[in-house]
């Protein structure tokens, strides 16, 4: 239990999401988000590719008074956000309560997909543009005549697609002042020879399974600001074995017994390093499995990921394949010769590592991609 705990802290989580999966299903643009960074065992791809890192997608709400999935009792399933009789295609509202303490927002991005018009009149009647404006809500939605406008653009009024909007400055208001976040507010306005026309396109709303995956998002770009463990560097004095072990016993599950041990953490050994205990210091598979652990049912991607480990000793002379530092070599010169009884070995450990991203359902069912610093050792040498 203690280790599951401290797995938990590691990956920031500290309430065990319910589980959602195969039911519930996460915004494409948020799958499509995570290849990107991410290959298929969540290690990311290379530098730079995420602005900060952690990615919250948030859904449309309908409005701050709709149900909402969420404050259950312990174990108990959340259940689906009731969707009214009247689906208003202006307003939109996003709950963006699941942000941290601390969390740095960067940018925000309201996502929303416009239908394509299916009337279409005459063209010698009719411009095939239109204007869009987004405003925010000042007050409740029952009273949408108080509003400020965000942003605004020409569409096409027969096309259909994704439209984004940076939304950082009104967001960063919602995050400092809850209280604030009425939600957006959509107007079209349409110029023809009969007038000025409103509401002349549509923008989608999810109602229950229907248009699901073209529901509106608020996309927050993040800076998670949480303090990362330092890497392992032994001091001179420090005692090493041929590698550290991970005590593979202490992730077994309470509540799955029956799991085998070697189905939550794959270790690797080969025949040639078990029968030989001078083995020289080398990286071994480890393969931490989520659906053996018990975190299948709202992790997206990926189903696990190969975090490997270091082992193997690391005798003078150190070859150029170990990776050994100068401090390294001189300390198993040291070692070899007996010069000093307090001298141990240096000691086999990762000294190239890579982080890894998970896509995840949380405890309010909005889907998170998060970038976990150095948990993938690439390399392993003598220090």
């Amino acid at each position: 239990a203690a280790a599951l705990q401290r797995l938990r802290e590691v990956f920031d989580i500290e309430e065990l999401p319910p589980d959602v999966l195969p039911r519930k299903k996460p915004p494409q643009f948020m799958v499509d988000l995570f290849n990107k960074v991410a290959d298929a065992n969540g290690i990311t791809r290379a530098p730079g590719l995420l602005q900060g890192d952690v990615v919250r997608s948030f859904e449309d709400r309908g409005g701050p008074g709709a149900a909402q999935p969420g404050g259950r009792a312990a174990g108990a399933v959340p259940k689906e956000p009731s969707v009214p009789a009247h689906v208003d295609h202006h307003h939109f509202y996003f709950d963006i309560s699941a942000m941290e303490k601390g969390e740095q927002m960067l940018k925000a991005e309201f996502r929303v997909f416009k239908l394509k018009r299916t009337r279409r009149s005459r063209r010698s009647e009719v411009q095939h543009f239109c204007k869009v404006e987004v405003y925010e809500l000042l007050e409740s939605e029952n009273k949408p005549q108080k509003k400020h406008l965000i942003a605004s653009r020409l569409l096409s009024l027969y096309g259909e697609g994704w439209e984004v909007f940076n939304v950082t400055q009104t967001v960063s208001k919602w995050v400092g002042n809850r209280s604030s976040n009425h939600g957006f507010w959509i107007r079209t306005t349409h110029v023809s020879k009969n007038g000025m026309e409103h509401d002349v396109v549509t923008f989608a709303k999810s109602q229950g399974a229907f248009q699901e995956s073209r529901n509106a998002l608020l996309i927050l770009f993040t800076n998670s600001n949480k303090r990362r463990s330092h890497s392992f560097v032994p001091s001179a004095a420090s005692k090493c074995t041929l590698g550290y072990e991970l005590p593979v016993h202490l992730l077994l599950p309470p509540a799955l017994p029956h799991v085998d041990l070697s189905s939550v953490i794959y270790l690797h050994r080969s025949p040639r390093a078990a029968r030989s205990p001078l083995a020289a210091c080398h990286r071994r598979e480890l393969y931490v499995d989520f659906h053996a652990i018990g975190w299948s049912g709202w992790i997206i991607h990926p189903s696990g990921y190969n975090a490997f480990y270091c082992r193997g000793s690391c005798l003078f002379p150190l070859g150029e394949s170990l990776n050994a530092t100068n401090h390294a070599t001189v300390q198993s010169i040291v070692y070899t010769l007996k010069l000093s009884q307090d001298v141990s070995m240096p000691c086999c450990v990762p000294d190239e590592l890579k982080s890894l991203n998970l896509l995840y359902f949380d405890d309010k069912q909005n889907v998170v991609l998060k970038n976990y610093k150095d948990m993938v050792a690439t390399r392993c040498g003598c220090h």
